[in-house]
């Protein structure tokens, strides 16, 4: 299938957050209550539409390499500047991060408030979304909205689609520009991205 850009997202976080869990209910539409831990790397892909464009979704869940996840638990919060400054130093300085407070139907052991959640989310340039892997609930919004702001962030100018190292790809089927140019970019030929 043909689409106009490939976004790599990596999720990180503590063992035990629900970033498989996450993974398997986007790329899914299912909860795995039982999940061994990853040992290595899980990986999904997903076909999505955003502003009318067709844009593929490589999702890497690893142990320990951005949708930052947390589970609303106090110690996993505490851990969240640690993940972050590693995600920050080992990739573009330009990526977008989405923080996601998972298992938020689980209110009886929330221990981080929403208002917490979007504060560091604010204070750190953070995109926020509480969701539950388990109910569904807002999973399919955390994707979106990510790869909303990093298409609206390659329009403006923010990211060198011809450099991979930026986690996105220009895709195969990508439209034309009204000139003729495909928007500026060079379009990358050969080989599947998987």
């Amino acid at each position: 299938m043909s689409y106009d850009y490939l976004f790599k997202y990596i999720i990180i976080g503590d063992t035990g957050v629900g970033k498989s869990c996450l993974l398997l209910q986007f790329t899914d539409k299912r909860f795995q209550p039982v999940h061994d831990l990853t040992i290595g790397v899980e990986f999904g892909a997903r076909m999505v539409t955003i502003d009318g464009r067709p844009i593929k979704l490589q999702i890497w869940d690893t142990l320990k390499i951005p949708l930052a996840c947390i589970s609303l638990l106090r110690e996993t919060f505490n851990h969240l500047a640690s993940w972050l400054e590693d995600a920050r130093q080992h990739a573009n300085p330009n990526m977008t991060i989405m923080l996601i407070g998972n298992k938020c139907d689980l209110a009886h052991r929330r221990a981080v408030s929403k208002e917490e959640g979007e504060q560091f989310a604010k204070e750190n340039g953070l995109l926020f979304l509480e969701a539950s892997a388990r109910t569904a609930q807002n999973v399919e919004e955390a994707f979106i909205k990510t790869a909303a702001k990093i298409l609206q962030n390659i329009q403006d100018g923010v990211f060198d689609v011809s450099n991979e190292s930026s986690g996105i790809k220009i895709g195969y089927g990508r439209s034309q520009g009204p000139s003729g140019s495909r928007d500026g970019a060079v379009a990358q030929r050969g080989g599947c991205c998987g």
